[in-house]
């Protein structure tokens, strides 16, 4: 973030740390229950609903650096089962730790805007603004680590069938009989026919029924 970013101290994953100080070893603990953001999970697999309670418990510990924060993140998510397509809950639970960096200041304590030789570096830190840091793109991506990339409703769920699209944990007697594909090609042959070809054809096998009984 730039150093001449400003934050939305009403933002609720936005973090006021003037309380906290800069003494390195002061310590603030923080528990906070906040309305879930939008899209807070992995996009149409599973997810916190936007507006979902998602609880936030918090421990920022000022050090020469900075502010390490370190944190869990608690919600339940609402997702699909990847085998059988059935809705599925779950509770999430993420945690996080990091580091939120001072930006470089000159003697009189004005912050540097100028890229150093770590310019590339800086594009990968987080950095505390005016005395407030964002906790989104942490959280966001403790969420998405913590989150089962394939989620199922249950571990032995056996999906749906191939055949019909059946939800096999409803009926695990389910089967279809096996239809031996030749027949199934005469069948389908019967059925495309008039009355008048398939009697053709019935006297055709006929026939031939006869030659091979000679």
């Amino acid at each position: 973030m730039a150093p001449n970013a400003r934050l939305d101290h009403r933002n609720p994953l936005v973090i006021d740390t003037h309380e906290l100080g800069r003494r390195p070893g002061a310590l603030l603990r923080l528990t906070r229950e906040i309305d879930a953001p939008r899209d807070l999970g992995i996009p149409g697999v599973i997810g916190v609903p936007e507006g979902a309670p998602l609880e936030l418990e918090l421990r920022l510990e000022s050090v020469m650096e900075g502010v390490l924060v370190t944190g869990t993140a608690r919600a339940a998510t609402e997702g699909e089962c990847v085998r059988c397509l059935e809705p599925v809950e779950l509770e999430l639970e993420a945690d996080f730790q990091e580091m939120f960096s001072y930006h470089d200041a000159d003697d009189r304590g004005r912050v540097i805007a100028e890229p150093g030789d770590d310019a590339e570096d800086d594009e990968d830190r987080l950095f505390v603004e005016d005395g407030l840091i964002d906790l989104e793109p942490v959280l966001r991506d403790a969420v998405v680590l913590a989150l089962p990339m394939q989620p199922v409703c249950q571990d032995d769920c056996p999906g749906l069938c191939s055949e019909c699209g059946a939800r096999l944990a409803d009926d695990p007697d389910h089967h279809h009989d096996a239809v031996d594909i030749r027949w199934a090609a005469l069948q389908g042959l019967a059925g495309s026919l008039g009355d008048g070809e398939k009697d053709e054809m019935s006297g055709a096998e006929a026939g031939v029924d006869e030659k091979q009984e000679k």
